[in-house]
């Protein structure tokens, strides 16, 4: 097909010289303006020789021009000599064009295929860089899967174990009636906690699609106080709600973010070990609500920071490590993000940072 296209070219390039070669032969030598134009058709096969065969083919190309070229000029001697004079100086200048457009289009060619090998380079290690993250991604998954799994045997063997144990107890015909009233108590207590475990691992599973209603942070934050009021004061801690203003109304999923609120309050409340308080608050910042709380705990070791969202890390001896993950990924749903800081004088601050606006192609 290259050599197809070649043949073509050289045909054109022909087919020009021929016909400025033609036309010159053809016209009365009295005709001087109409030569003076078709002497200035011979570039047009010259460049484009030089285009596309390189500084060899514009010189061929003005080779050919100027031997088609020259018997006119020799005919004109006759007729007007200096006319004739400045033809020769007009060869003089087919072949500097031809050749220093031959020159710049070999240089942009090899610049072109440099940049298309260059090009090629870029899209070959792009393959590989992707192929590289695709299967980092399927290490992860699978990695994730593998910390799933042992952490959800982990969190369903120990129930089982106490169940069975119990369930020992109460067949053994020597066990007393308060010991088997305490190991019902301990059967019934090991029932709930896996339905914990199994409800908080179907909202991570299966998350349900936010419906965004628009909803006053103050009231969420009213709600979530009298849900976990009561456990708190049996610890000794108080709930406080703090807010210097009015924080603005939001777009949210009331349901899903009362259960954000309430797992992070439980939480602050669970990593406290003596009397305190735990500190709930809203504000606006730029176009976002921020609702923070914010406890007197010890707080989070540096080296968890990072562990805290991953399901079933916890550093709790009864807790499942799926809270902070369904919190997460509500969080995301609705475009916003959590962020965490040790506080200054002890303890830990959880901060949802939710759009005021909801894009309703989420």
């Amino acid at each position: 097909m290259k050599d197809n296209q070649a043949l073509t070219r050289v045909g054109v390039i022909a087919a020009g010289i021929a016909a400025a070669s033609a036309l010159h032969y053809l016209t009365s030598p009295s005709l001087i303006l109409w030569h003076e134009l078709f002497q200035r058709l011979y570039y047009l096969p010259i460049i484009y020789a030089a285009i596309f065969f390189g500084w060899r083919g514009g010189l061929i190309a003005s080779a050919a021009s100027a031997l088609c070229y020259i018997p006119h000029i020799l005919s004109w001697h006759h007729y007007n000599p200096e006319y004739a004079m400045n033809q020769w100086a007009e060869i003089i200048v087919f072949f500097l064009v031809g050749t220093v457009t031959g020159i710049l289009a070999d240089r942009g060619r090899k610049q072109r295929l440099e940049l298309e090998a260059t090009s090629r380079q870029l899209a070959e290690v792009n393959r590989e860089l992707q192929d590289s993250f695709e299967q980092i991604k399927r290490a992860d998954r699978l990695s994730a899967v593998g910390q799933l799994s042992a952490g959800l045997a982990h969190e369903i063997r120990n129930p089982l174990a106490s169940i069975d144990g119990a369930a020992n107890l109460i067949e053994s015909p020597q066990t007393s009636q308060a010991v088997r009233s305490n190991s019902l108590a301990i059967i019934h207590k090991e029932i709930q906690r896996l339905n914990r475990l199994l409800t908080n691992l179907l909202d991570f599973a299966r998350p349900r699609k936010p419906e965004f209603h628009t909803v006053e942070p103050g009231r969420l934050i009213d709600a979530i106080i009298t849900l976990a009021g009561h456990s708190a004061q049996q610890k000794g801690i108080t709930l406080r709600k703090e807010g210097p203003s009015p924080a603005p109304p939001f777009e949210c999923d009331a349901e899903q973010m009362k259960q954000v609120l309430l797992n992070l309050t439980i939480n602050a409340v669970q990593a406290m070990t003596g009397p305190g308080e735990v500190v709930l608050s809203a504000h606006a910042l730029d176009s976002s609500v921020v609702i923070s709380v914010r406890d007197e705990g010890p707080g989070v070791d540096q080296e968890n920071m990072d562990k805290i969202f991953n399901p079933f890390f916890t550093t709790k001896e009864a807790g499942t490590g799926l809270g902070l993950s369904v919190v997460h990924q509500i969080v995301t749903q609705h475009g916003g993000v959590v962020k965490t800081e040790r506080n200054p004088g002890g303890g830990m601050s959880f901060s949802v940072v939710v759009p005021l606006r909801q894009r309703r192609d989420r």
